[in-house]
């Protein structure tokens, strides 16, 4: 009875939210939501795209923790262990593996949240390693032992590396290793936040987000917030690298808050959140654009925060997270779209 009643539960709020879609998203045939109430976000596809992986506050748990899901939204389940914070999970698309960065080898409690003293910032939590699970969480291997952060974790395509973002030279740069955490390459090398890594769809480059610290006085400020384990996130570029460290292209140049780049599986364009209509504003929305930099098209036009963007691997959906049909003020929940070219 009670799956029966949770099936019609998803059968109405899907309804609802088909209505949802903004007249302005052409890409966008039909839309599911699969998460009602919490916070959800950074939903990745599996390798058959049938599974998600996504990080979760809910039922009753001070910060995040590590589920998985069907593509319907259903058989959700907790597959970390329930200790510290978690984030930036991801599956193994040969191998159905996961990984996922946590804090419980530090603290087995929630860590503290960032301060706004310094304005709005994300917090460097020096406690995250990258872990490595079978899909039910089970024979948790933990692959990275340096001190510090070590976290945005994201496998290539043929499943062989991570890319990953460390701390451990003494700032926040791009990092690709082998699945079993060997063979650890530094892959970018400028001041500054570089994090948020993933491959292309031959696994040859990397996209990701970056500060560009133009001035003594920025420089400075962040390498202050990164003593107190801060980084202030307000101003990020988007940009693509090989996988060997060279062919370095900047791809955006708004100076907003430009996060959350996936590869198109055609690999020529990226779709990314931006907040490029309100630089100093919480109004992000999903972009598109070419790698090298043109033809920027916006995708999705619903008020609040549309973000985390990433297509399944034939192509034919894009999940992502937002505030749309939001029950609670910044709830935040986990969306498909079938995808139109």
């Amino acid at each position: 009875m009670k799956n029966a009643i949770w099936a019609i539960f998803i059968l109405i709020a899907n309804a609802q939210a088909q209505q949802l879609i903004r007249p302005q998203e052409k890409h966008f045939k039909s839309m599911r939501q699969l998460t009602f109430g919490g916070e959800n976000a950074e939903a990745y596809f599996s390798g058959n795209n049938q599974e998600l992986i996504f990080q979760s506050t809910r039922d009753g748990r001070k910060c995040d923790q590590i589920y998985t899901m069907n593509i319907k939204g259903e058989h959700v389940t907790m597959i970390s262990n329930g200790l510290g914070r978690t984030t930036c999970s991801f599956f193994n698309p040969v191998t159905s593996q996961i990984i996922y960065s946590s804090t419980f080898l530090s603290d087995s409690l929630c860590p503290p949240p960032a301060s706004m003293a310094h304005g709005y910032v994300w917090a460097v939590y020096l406690g995250y390693d990258i872990f490595a699970a079978e899909p039910d969480g089970s024979n948790l291997n933990r692959l990275t032992t340096e001190y510090g952060y070590d976290a945005e974790g994201a496998f290539s395509p043929d499943g062989s590396k991570i890319a990953f973002t460390s701390d451990r030279d003494g700032d926040l740069e791009i990092y690709v290793m082998q699945a079993d955490g060997s063979n650890v390459r530094r892959v970018t090398n400028h001041p500054g936040y570089d994090g948020g890594a993933f491959f292309s769809p031959d696994g040859k480059m990397l996209v990701f987000r970056a500060q560009i610290l133009a001035t003594d006085e920025q420089l400075n400020e962040y390498r202050e917030l990164l003593t107190q384990n801060l980084v202030k996130p307000s101003s990020l570029e988007l940009f693509v690298i090989n996988v060997d460290g060279g062919g370095r292209r900047q791809i955006t140049d708004n100076g907003a808050a430009n996060f959350a780049p996936y590869f198109h599986p055609s690999g020529k364009k990226i779709v990314f959140s931006s907040n490029m209509g309100e630089p100093q504003g919480r109004e992000f929305e999903i972009f598109m654009i070419d790698i090298d930099g043109e033809n920027l098209e916006q995708v999705t036009y619903s008020p609040g925060f549309d973000g985390f963007p990433m297509f399944s691997y034939d192509g034919k959906m894009l999940v992502f997270a937002s505030n749309r049909n939001d029950q609670k003020p910044h709830e935040t929940n986990i969306f498909t779209a079938d995808w139109v070219e």
